[in-house]
């Protein structure tokens, strides 16, 4: 199993905002050109920047989905 987290070392912003996401990471997280990266920031760092590929966000969003009604008595459950 990969251990996490990983740091991948640095990436400069260009004059456009534009960065490359360095190769390693490109590899070990499976990203190919044309792939959507969401861009997420918020707690508990709101001055970090996270990626994920948005197809990635798609899968755990509709597992999610499919389960939330558990998730949920589960919640309920320990409030009480």
């Amino acid at each position: 199993m990969k251990e996490f987290p990983k740091v991948f070392g640095m990436a400069t912003v260009g004059e456009k905002g534009q960065i490359v996401v360095p190769c390693e990471a490109r590899k070990l997280l499976d990203i190919k050109s044309g792939d959507k990266l969401i861009v997420m920031s918020g707690p508990p760092h709101s001055k970090m920047i996270n990626l994920a590929r948005a197809d990635e966000v798609a899968k755990f969003l509709k597992h999610f989905e499919a389960h939330i009604s558990e998730v949920k008595d589960q919640l309920h459950k320990r409030e009480k």
